[in-house]
């Protein structure tokens, strides 16, 4: 009987070290990806990527992630953003949208904090994150500028 529950204990002990550890082992950052507006229109059927720009922005700080209040401010700042291409009703529309879907409690490719593996929450972001949320951003820029120079040499053609 001890025997048994000095298993118990040793099983439930590593559960509860995996359990609890788990938002810690979640320190591996993905590549940024946007998908644009996630799965709203990126504009008006006349202006197609009217506030695509801002779909944009507000994946980039999803991507990061961090606290509530970094949630709050970056859904914030869609719904000002689309207002501000005139589209005031879309902005309120898609501000309630990611204040439901955007939860970084549902395993979705579009939940706050998508570019760390799911289970972080809201944890805010390190200093060592920040860098290699930087390292991340240069990379990009670097296959942007590439991709850039790729296609304004093959619309010159």
């Amino acid at each position: 009987m001890a025997r048994r529950q000095s298993q118990l204990i040793a099983l439930l002990t590593l559960f509860a070290c995996f359990f609890c550890t788990t938002p810690l082992l979640a320190d591996e950052l993905k590549p940024f990806t946007s998908d644009g507006c996630s799965a709203f229109p990126n504009g008006t059927l006349q202006q197609q990527s009217l506030w695509a720009n801002c779909c944009i922005s507000h994946d980039l700080a999803y991507w990061q992630g961090g606290t509530y209040e970094q949630r709050v401010q970056a859904d914030q700042a869609l719904q000002a953003c689309v207002a501000g291409a005139g589209e005031e009703q879309i902005a309120d529309l898609m501000l309630a949208g990611v204040r439901v879907g955007g939860s970084p409690y549902w395993p979705t490719p579009f939940r706050w904090g998508y570019g760390w593996s799911y289970g972080r929450g809201y944890q805010p972001v390190t200093d060592a994150e920040h860098q290699l949320i930087k390292v991340r951003l240069k990379q990009l820029q670097v296959i942007l500028d590439s991709l850039s120079q790729t296609l304004n040499s093959e619309l010159t053609q």
